[in-house]
């Protein structure tokens, strides 16, 4: 009897614990159903308000906060004007919603004809816009950032494959690299109140050049009056000899004077002197103390351009480098320079067109310090700078250069009278235009 009751016992505790166990489980469930439900619902209300208040303009806010208060003072102090401007506000609301309609199966496309371009040039654009699908789209407003600016232009409404094009002119009044889109086509209600926006094609970059003038290479006469001349330097191997030496270890075969040798009885070997090639610096200062006025800067970096352009259809080793700016908020000042490309001709004008002075950006003397140390084997450095730069700034620049390497410092000074004139061992030319440059190079030449 005692068996039975026990037995008894534990099946009525198990039946106890599989109820709790089930109730513990639903409970479970629910709790799970309830946290996912928040989720998605709460990711639907952050999605919905993403898309609300990505189309409700500044003025369509307005507008509903006007509707809201003009209805609520309206009801409460029982105003009739303010009952009747808060349904007018929420009926011009409902109106704008009706141009937000429609479908954007588009297919846009962003294109320039070239994307180099010299400043002063015509620059056109283009934008391609195709209805892929069969069914008609309704036109839709077209605009294309433009750098600072907006192009704006009206899209016709296509049939199924039709396309339309519009072309637009992007101002090169400036030198520069000017963002070109993305595109992206707008619907907006003639009020403002509410705007879709959808973007589409991707940006390009439209590089407008600094303006350069070709020099002739007679102009550059002095730069092949230093090609080839000897220096005080001796090696192994070159052009001018200058004597004969005992043979060492590590001396080429090649270079031993075989008639000397039977001669003397001991090798000897041809010692030459080190010949000098025209190896060009063009150091372009970017701080905004060195210029007087932006179109000096301007003149300056048109200058380097023509003296890069020259070197290398001249097949001459140029090296192009620019001020280094000091980024807001450094612990201390950067000490280096920029070097602008010289792969071609169109890499560096590409860095050119982004060049831009700044006040924190190396002075000219520091960036010939850096200059000089870094351009082993210069010949020639041009240094370029504006009117600012006194003539003891311009020789402690010029001294940061070793013995032997000519030193040219360019003055922009916009509208002035070109001059040529000797600080020691530096030549400093004063150019008012870009085309006085040939001209005073050519002075250079023959002084």
């Amino acid at each position: 009897m005692t068996n039975t009751v026990s037995r008894t016992q534990i099946e009525l505790t198990n039946a106890r614990a599989k109820i709790v166990g089930t109730r513990d489980g639903v409970l479970a469930d629910a709790i799970v159903w309830l946290v996912r439900s928040t989720r998605v619902l709460w990711a639907g209300v952050a999605t919905g308000w993403r898309w609300i208040s990505a189309v409700i303009t500044p003025l369509g806010w307005s507008m509903a906060a006007v509707a809201a208060l003009a209805l609520a003072s309206g009801y409460v102090f029982g105003w009739m004007e303010a009952v009747v401007i808060g349904w007018t506000a929420v009926a011009m609301m409902l109106v704008a919603t009706v141009y937000l309609a429609g479908r954007s199966a588009y297919d846009v496309h962003l294109s320039l004809p070239a994307n180099r371009v010299v400043v002063g040039d015509k620059a056109p654009g283009e934008v391609q816009i195709a209805n892929p699908g069969r069914r008609r789209l309704s036109g839709v407003r077209v605009e294309v950032p433009v750098g600072d600016g907006l192009a704006e232009f009206a899209s016709p409404s296509l049939s199924g494959g039709e396309e339309h094009s519009d072309v637009f002119v992007v101002p090169t009044t400036r030198r520069g690299i000017v963002p070109i889109g993305p595109v992206r086509t707008v619907r907006a209600d003639p009020v403002g109140l509410l705007r879709r926006e959808i973007v589409w094609a991707e940006s390009l970059d439209l590089f407008v050049h600094p303006r350069t003038i070709a020099i002739p290479s007679m102009s550059t006469g002095f730069v092949r009056d230093l090609e080839g001349a000897p220096t005080r330097d001796l090696t192994s191997s070159d052009v001018a000899f200058h004597a004969l030496r005992e043979y060492v270890p590590g001396d080429e075969r090649r270079n031993i004077h075989w008639k000397s040798t039977a001669k003397t009885g001991s090798y000897m070997v041809r010692q030459f002197e080190e010949t000098r090639r025209s190896h060009l610096l063009v150091a372009l200062s970017l701080s905004a103390a060195d210029y007087g006025d932006p179109d000096e800067f301007e003149l300056a970096v048109s200058a380097a351009g023509s003296l890069g352009v020259r070197a290398m259809q001249d097949s001459r080793t140029v090296a192009v480098v620019a001020s280094a700016s000091t980024p807001d908020f450094a612990k201390q000042a950067v000490r280096s320079v920029r070097r602008i490309s010289t792969i071609n001709r169109g890499r560096m004008l590409d860095d050119l067109a982004g060049v831009e002075t700044a006040e924190t950006a190396l002075r000219l003397t520091e960036l010939a310090q850096l200059a000089a140390e870094d351009a082993a084997g210069t010949s020639i450095a041009f240094l370029l700078c504006g009117s600012t730069v006194t003539a003891a700034q311009l020789r402690a620049a010029a001294a940061h250069f070793p013995l032997g390497v000519d030193v040219v410092a360019v003055v922009s000074d916009t509208g002035a009278v070109p001059t040529l004139r000797r600080v020691t061992d530096l030549s400093v030319l004063t150019i008012g235009f870009l085309e006085d440059l040939q001209k005073s190079l050519a002075k250079r030449m023959a002084a």
